[in-house]
């Protein structure tokens, strides 16, 4: 259900590793940002940026090291998710439903007091309301990493983590996306 926000107030990543294996993905890695902050992970393809995001989102464990949201831990489990939203390679999104039909769905999962309201607004904020009954089979890339962002940022997420959010977006699009992420960093 959804709980609204708990404290996320800043973000801190001590002696953070993670091993595949014997292959090393991650080596100490150590920051903390505060709520508001853009923070940007850059690096060569296969330097960890995706395993520490995937961490940050929950979705992996550290092999070794602690992460706190806050006043808490990852292992505070649908608390600390609650508050994260999160938008990877993978989109996450439904190709044989509409694009109403993927954020409704996601909307009832994140247990949203007013799913009409918030998917409505998603899909204005997206610029894709004309399309809203379209399958997202028939939708570009682009337009399916506008859904997939608006999928992440449904539940009003304290920490949005991106990975590679400007793949398949045209120039226009990707105005449009800073623009959204600085409405929510003002906000």
């Amino acid at each position: 259900r959804y709980r609204g926000h708990r404290c996320l107030n800043q973000l801190t990543v001590v002696d953070v590793a993670r091993y595949f294996g014997r292959r090393k993905a991650l080596s100490q890695v150590n920051f903390t940002c505060a709520a508001g902050e853009i923070v940007g992970l850059l690096g060569p393809n296969g330097a960890g940026k995706s395993t520490l995001l995937n961490i940050l989102a929950t979705l992996l464990s550290p092999s070794k090291g602690t992460i706190t949201y806050g006043d808490r831990s990852a292992g505070d489990g649908a608390d600390v998710r609650a508050s994260i939203g999160m938008l990877g390679h993978d989109l996450f999104l439904y190709p044989e439903l509409t694009a109403r039909e993927n954020l409704t769905f996601f909307g009832h999962l994140y247990g949203l007091p007013d799913v009409p309201r918030a998917v409505t607004h998603a899909l204005d904020q997206s610029g894709l309301a004309a399309r809203a009954d379209d399958f997202v089979s028939s939708f570009s890339r682009g337009m399916r990493q506008r859904v997939a962002l608006e999928r992440a940022l449904l539940h009003d997420p304290r920490l949005i983590l991106l990975d590679e959010p400007f793949t398949g977006l045209d120039q226009a699009s990707a105005t449009a996306l800073v623009a959204r992420l600085r409405n929510r960093q003002e906000a």
